[in-house]
């Protein structure tokens, strides 16, 4: 049996040799995922996009935005984009709401890692993320924008 192991840095070794002791295979691309309740992640497993797709492991405070194409969803890191398998819901769930918001049905962004917040006419607003991207929030999450970010 292979699971993908979601848990605090401050687990993860003990939880993974508990289950290896068990037999249980350990895999990021697994389709069961074991995490803690009520503790949210603070590294995200993730996929070089080159050709040869390194699994390597971001710190979720270094994550810009993460942002779904398709069935491909890509984690804009400080200089860096990765891939990963996970789908965004599963990625909000693991992720810290206080530090985490959900902008559209395809963007999720840090919140310390915005730069600039910009309204429009249309019930929108346009933020631009320290990095220089720009992310929009959908008018379908603009009252729940405003009222996390306390405007």
């Amino acid at each position: 049996m292979k699971i993908k192991l979601a848990v605090s840095e401050e687990r993860y070794e003990e939880i993974a040799a508990l289950l290896k002791e068990k037999g249980i295979e350990l895999d990021d691309d697994a389709d069961l995922v074991l995490s803690e309740r009520d503790r949210f992640v603070s590294f995200l497993s993730v996929r070089e996009t080159d050709a040869e797709g390194a699994r390597r492991h971001v710190r979720t405070e270094d994550i810009i935005s993460i942002e779904a194409f398709g069935h491909t969803v890509e984690v804009r890191c400080k200089g860096a984009v990765y891939q990963t398998t996970d789908r965004l819901y599963q990625l909000q769930a693991v992720l810290d709401p206080r530090q985490f918001i959900r902008i559209s049905n395809s963007v999720i962004i840090n919140r310390s890692q915005i730069k600039h917040i910009s309204p429009t006419f249309s019930q929108k607003f346009v933020l631009t993320m320290k990095d220089g991207s720009r992310a929009d929030v959908t008018r379908s999450y603009y009252s729940s924008f405003k009222r996390v970010i306390g405007i």
